[in-house]
């Protein structure tokens, strides 16, 4: 008798664990669905350094400037694409996500170059990303969009980013429209250029 109360609350206790778990996962795999798409005001948009931000709800901030590097070491700044919507890219060649959508950022890139500028920022600065990992992973693949490097931890620093890879749609304005954090697939990327293409 007593062994299978015993039994009866183990597995209890298991059902219980299963089903917390399963709500759980539920809950987090909507969240970080990976065509998520989250539209980006005032409120939302990443922290403004240079002191311009939407005053209002609803109404668009700047997208902060930052310095990243070329591959020759020339710095580059957002700002310098001013007039041209943005699609601005964190990754790091040891995250699998990253590597998982390259390939649809590369043939959007290859598709809309002339249309959207791509910024495709290494962050460079980790102990477990260098120069030369990031470089070597995108000669191996071939990719052609433009990369820059996060040597001083600027960009990332200013746009708070934590999680790789995150993306950011800014307009031809100069401001974030919308963002992704994690793996977007191409529909995603389509969409998001969409919202700052739009007339």
């Amino acid at each position: 008798m007593k062994k299978n109360k015993t039994l009866l609350v183990v597995i209890l206790a298991f059902v219980l664990l299963m089903g917390g778990a399963y709500v759980l996962y539920d809950k987090l795999s909507r969240e970080m669905a990976p065509d998520q798409l989250a539209a980006q005001d005032g409120a939302q948009s990443p922290e403004n350094s240079g002191g311009e931000s939407g005053g209002e709800e609803g109404e668009k901030a700047l997208a902060p400037d930052f310095t990243v590097y070329d591959r020759d070491n020339n710095q580059v700044h957002l700002s310098d694409f001013a007039g041209k919507p943005v699609v601005l890219n964190f990754w790091a060649s040891w995250c699998g996500p990253c590597q998982s959508e390259m390939p649809d950022f590369d043939q959007a890139y290859a598709e809309m170059g002339g249309e959207v500028q791509f910024l495709m920022v290494n962050m460079t600065t980790s102990s477990r990303e260098s120069f030369e990992k990031a470089t070597a992973l995108i000669d191996q693949r071939g990719y052609s969009f433009p990369v820059f490097y996060d040597l001083d931890g600027d960009a990332a620093a200013t746009y708070g980013v934590y999680s790789l890879p995150t993306t950011y749609f800014i307009d031809a304005e100069g401001c974030g429209v919308a963002r992704a954090t994690g793996a977007i697939d191409r529909a995603t990327l389509e969409r998001g250029v969409s919202m700052i293409t739009a007339q």
